[in-house]
């Protein structure tokens, strides 16, 4: 066993203050005679690997303190140091006396005699526990970097100052149809259509010479080519960064192909409800027109037909002339009424395409249109929609249209509020019918006021038309549905108004 405080008789340890001084630092010392197995330890190296000084020492020993799965790699190196004379540099895990293992470093190299036999084996043990820590500290944190990059919708492309790749990302392969493999080393133009392929090397090196950026910092939305040569729109976001004095570039893309298919159904889908709401304001004004010009056509009628009367008996000379105008005249009139009958009976059957559909995909599309800047207005939203009471038998853009009115108008009634929220909701009613429920926190309504609020040409609004309610009920009551409002009792106001049941047999076209 070897001294403590000096240095051992025999061997590479012959310099008692050289000795001190590795011994000192932290840094452990050990010989292996390779003739004898005999193997000696400084107090440094005890300590390290959690041996007391008067524990008698061998490579065997040794061996015993290393965790199971470390022992024969650390045997295998030392055998191939010993044949080949190549230098020993291991690391490995020592179970000792703490309450979990540590991590050594172990270094050396053999010490041949004059005729070049291996006599021993000698070096120093370091300890890198703290190394190992932070090492796995990194990974780990790498590990939780890799996996949001994996799980992401947006693709992250690392690219140097040449416009090489450096990085691809699980979206990136999702996106441009490339593995990560087969991008990395290629330039990053291979992802772009011309001309912006031929010309992007041409813009990178401009903004290396004059530092004007274009594009960094900035997102904007561009064309994306994918391997098998299709395009797509895309939001690119730039950001720029500098390792070991070379710039790199970090590219964010997020594909764009969905959202302008759901911004053109959208845009589709609000043209066939304006449509359709114009005639419907057509109908119920036309409606209400041939309503209230009935009763005058048929008074002028049968005033002309009085005044006919009353001709009989004149011995005006022109009496005759006077009676046959008026004659026509009241033909005239009653013809006018038939024609607003017509009219008036056309629009109150209200014929419509009714079909099976999912009253939670209407109410969501409805609300794409109709809530519009809700959330930029600090307005919560709620919709608690039972799944159970889902199916209905409607025209969609006609159910669609009264929702977006429902909702424009409480978005409305919350505008100058302090508490703002809108409660969707529905249930099922008698009769086989399920109720829909459209709840808002606005300044709701007087009783008077409540009374007048589905008579047509009422409003409360100040640029109204007070049609928007009256054609709302007329389609629910087309539907064979009732509509009603009510204050809550907290403020705002609740509408409600239900819709045919379909059977849970019948599919959804």
């Amino acid at each position: 066993m070897t001294r403590t405080d000096e240095a051992p008789s025999e061997g590479p340890f012959r310099d008692e203050h050289l000795w001190l001084g590795i011994g000192g630092s932290g840094i452990g010392t050990w010989d292996l005679d390779l003739s004898t197995r005999k193997l000696i330890w400084s107090a440094a190296a005890r300590g390290l690997l959690g041996v007391s000084e008067d524990h008698p020492v061998s490579y065997e020993f040794f061996l015993s303190l290393l965790e199971p799965q470390d022992r024969e790699r650390a045997e295998l190196a030392v055998k191939q140091s010993v044949e080949t004379g190549c230098n020993l540099d291991i690391q490995y895990r020592v179970r000792g006396t703490r309450d979990r293992s540590h991590w050594v470093r172990t270094r050396g190299s053999v010490v041949r005699s004059h005729d070049g036999t291996p006599r021993h084996l000698s070096g120093i043990i370091l300890d890198i526990d703290d190394q190992k820590q932070v090492e796995e500290a990194l990974r780990t944190r790498e590990g939780h970097l890799r996996s949001i990059l994996e799980t992401i919708p947006d693709a992250m492309i690392v690219i140097d100052g040449r416009g090489i790749m450096q990085f691809f990302s699980s979206a990136a392969e999702r996106q441009f149809g490339y593995t990560e493999q087969e991008a990395i080393g290629q330039n990053v133009s291979v992802l772009m259509p011309n001309p912006d392929r031929r010309r992007h090397d041409g813009y990178l090196a401009r903004y290396q010479s004059t530092g004007e950026r274009h594009i960094i910092g900035i997102g904007r939305i561009v064309t994306g080519q994918r391997k098998d040569g299709t395009t797509f729109p895309m939001h690119l976001s730039i950001g720029e960064m500098e390792s070991s004095g070379q710039p790199y570039f970090t590219g964010f893309v997020r594909d764009l192909t969905e959202y302008q298919q759901t911004q053109a159904r959208l845009q589709e889908l609000q043209s066939e409800i304006a449509h359709v709401s114009r005639l419907s304001a057509m109908g119920e004004m036309a409606s209400a027109l041939a309503h209230e010009l009935n009763q005058p056509l048929a008074a002028i009628s049968n005033y002309m037909k009085g005044s006919r009367r009353l001709l009989a008996s004149s011995e005006d000379p022109n009496a005759a002339k006077i009676a046959t105008a008026m004659d026509r005249a009241a033909e005239q009139a009653l013809r006018a009424g038939q024609i607003i009958r017509r009219l008036r009976d056309f629009v109150a059957r209200g014929e419509s395409e009714k079909r099976v559909e999912s009253l939670s995909k209407l109410i969501e599309e409805a609300g794409a249109l109709g809530l519009t800047g809700a959330r930029e207005q600090g307005i919560l939203l709620r919709f608690n929609l039972n799944p159970d009471c889902d199916l209905v038998l409607v025209d969609r853009v006609q159910i669609q249209q009264v929702l977006v009115n429902l909702f424009r108008n409480a978005l409305e009634a919350m505008a100058h509020t302090t508490r703002r929220e809108l409660v969707v909701a529905n249930s099922r009613a008698a009769e086989d019918m399920i109720e829909v429920e459209v709840s808002d926190t606005g300044h709701g309504f007087s009783d008077d006021v409540r009374t007048k609020l589905f008579q047509t040409f009422f409003t409360t609004k100040e640029t109204g038309m007070g049609v928007g309610l009256s054609i709302s009920r007329t389609i629910v009551e087309a539907h064979g549905g009732r509509m009603s409002v009510e204050s809550n009792p907290s403020g705002g106001a609740t509408f409600r108004f239900t819709l045919p049941a379909a059977a849970s047999s019948e599919s959804l076209e």
